[in-house]
């Protein structure tokens, strides 16, 4: 991104327990920044190399569709952790710089004017058509030139859903983001009774709530089981028995005729929501379908509620509330200009089909895609046993290359050794905090720019879905966290940390869940909770938009809430105000 020249400072300083090789010096004068929301944890190799392939090349051919005046994007997998840079574009003249302001601006309106339609007739049915590619092609049937050959295919795939990703989220991002803008320019403090009127970080997000979207959906669905389960006493029984593993309820389950029953409708709703992991771009662990165990804790979870808690209700009051609050806009918008009021209406417009964008894209390519990604991956892997590995998962410690090299050798390489490193070298940096920034700090901006209005408004953008960091600096108060706004309200429960959704079953109703980062197979735990903490995000992120979907407060960005805050520890969640108490 930059020089050590045009930065005094020179590089940031490492950690002792996080020591950096550069293999290319050029690194070092870039800054790179560590991704927590959608990588918190060490990344495999070969779950790398994928991802390194195909998001870089979907990020760029979007932004050059876009006209959007940003840098190429590179990634690292440092010690592990998962790093993006970006490169600042070519240099120009002031007067291409504000040209090219001006095209990115016009282009971003004009997919904002045309986002329902560019979603629902070509986004949507060609990703629908990558995904019927993939499920026709027999894996187990396939010769081994075959799977390889499929696997080039699947990775080109990979890259282009990773460009409709983009080509999707950056205009329904932009449009969330641009409408919070003009909303709080033109209404901030006026309602009805008034300028004096007070007014939430919220108001104009709650012009789009209550929209259906497939991540409710997952949990709305599982909520319809749970009410088919408490129908059945038998099932139920064996449900919420403790079992050794979920094989072992599972086939207690298929013992009796209505167990039977249920396993069917189970197998139905893993096909339709259980392609998916727990963590974006999840290649290298098994998926719902695969391993329902997050689904059983949720469902023994789920049976315990009356159907008064039903989350569909409180979806069904959001949506009602949202069209009285576009009245009630409306009505302030009267003393606007005419301009203003077009534009906020073209944002709204836009925004409402966004809302529901940023969650259904990551339902169908960020998990259902990568699912179908890592059933290739997997059949390499078993037919890569015994020769190179003792398990099939052990394919995830390679490269790309490497797993090219290794199933088209004429005599197959032990990877075994090769494994047993890689999978110590994990285990040792999962140990290890690893730094939010490396490599070398940008200089300022110069002032007065013609990109500064636009780089602004990234700026905020950016901040607002992923958060802004906080300043190293200690606490003024241990028992206070400080984080964003992500939903409005108060509430005090007791606070379990979560650093995966294996750890889940520890939740009760009623709980505050703290975790580093939540993604949307996390959503059906948030049926039961009384409030979310995050060390990621904004308003814009994941869960911010999904606890404001279920109307239970969050504090999202807390930077190091899950480290600072004890769990089992009594906490107070003000969602308005962006802070978490520990109050005992």
């Amino acid at each position: 991104m930059t020089t050590n020249s045009l930065s005094p400072a020179g590089p940031l300083p490492v950690p002792e327990d996080f020591p950096v090789e550069w293999p290319d010096p050029a690194d070092e004068a870039r800054l790179w920044m560590r991704d927590r929301m959608h990588w918190p944890d060490p990344v495999s190799p070969l779950a790398f190399s994928v991802v390194q392939e195909a998001f870089p090349a979907g990020f760029t051919a979007a932004a050059r569709a876009l006209a959007a005046p940003l840098g190429d994007i590179g990634m690292r997998r440092i010690n592990t952790y998962f790093y993006m840079g970006a490169a600042p574009p070519p240099a120009a003249s002031p007067e291409e710089m504000a040209a090219a302001a001006a095209r990115s601006a016009a282009a971003m309106d004009a997919a904002m004017a045309r986002i329902h339609d560019d979603w629902e007739r070509e986004y949507l049915p060609e990703i629908h058509l990558h995904l019927s590619a993939w499920e026709a092609f027999d894996l187990p049937g396939a010769t081994m030139p075959e799977l390889l050959a499929h696997l080039e295919d699947t990775l080109a795939r990979f890259t282009r859903l990773m460009e409709l990703h983009f080509l999707a989220v950056f205009p329904a991002y932009l449009a969330l983001s641009e409408l919070d803008e003009l909303h709080r320019r033109l209404l901030a403090g006026h309602g009805d009774d008034g300028p004096s009127a007070a007014s939430s970080a919220f108001d104009a997000f709650a012009l789009v709530a209550g929209f259906p979207n497939k991540t409710v959906e997952v949990g709305h669905a599982l909520w319809q089981l749970s009410r088919t389960v408490r129908e059945r006493p038998g099932v139920l029984a064996k449900l919420v028995s403790r079992w050794p593993s979920t094989a072992d309820a599972l086939t207690a389950l298929a013992e009796t005729a209505e167990g039977a029953e249920f396993l069917v409708l189970l197998r139905r709703y893993l096909e339709d929501y259980g392609q998916r992991g727990d963590k974006f771009f999840d290649l290298d662990r098994p998926a719902w379908v695969e391993d329902p165990t997050p689904v059983l804790d949720r469902l023994r979870a789920y049976v315990a509620q009356p159907d008064e808690e039903d989350p569909a209700r409180a979806q069904q009051e959001l949506a009602a509330e949202r069209e009285q609050a576009r009245v009630r806009v409306r009505r302030q918008l009267s003393a606007c200009s005419p301009e203003d009021r077009e534009r906020y209406e073209f944002l709204l417009a836009a925004a409402s089909t966004g809302v529901v964008i940023t969650e259904d894209h990551g339902f169908w390519i960020d998990f259902r895609a990568s699912y179908k990604v890592r059933r290739v991956l997997s059949e390499l892997g078993w037919r890569l046993v015994p020769a190179a590995f003792n398990v099939p998962a052990d394919v995830f410690f390679l490269t790309l290359d490497e797993l090219r090299e290794t199933a088209t050798a004429e005599r197959t390489p032990d990877r075994r050794a090769l494994v047993e490193d890689r999978r110590a070298e994990m285990a040792r940096f999962a140990a290890v905090r690893p730094p939010e920034q490396l490599g070398t700090p940008l200089p300022p901006p110069p002032p007065g720019g013609p990109l500064n209005p636009f780089m602004r408004s990234m700026t905020k953008f950016n901040g607002r879905v992923f958060g802004t960091p906080e300043a190293d600096a200690p606490p003024e108060n241990p028992a206070v966290v400080r984080g964003h706004p992500g939903s409005p309200g108060r509430v005090r429960g007791v606070a379990r940390v979560v650093r995966d959704l294996d750890d889940a079953d520890r939740l009760a109703p009623g709980d505050v869940l703290v975790a580093e980062t939540t993604t949307p197979p996390w959503t059906p735990l948030f049926a039961t909770l009384a409030a979310v903490v995050t060390d990621t995000g904004g308003i814009l992120s994941h869960c911010a938009v999904v606890a404001r979907e279920y109307g239970m407060p969050a504090v999202v960005g807390t930077g190091d809430g899950s480290d600072r805050i004890p769990d089992g520890a009594l906490v107070e969640v003000d969602g308005d105000a962006g802070v978490v108490r520990i109050v005992g």
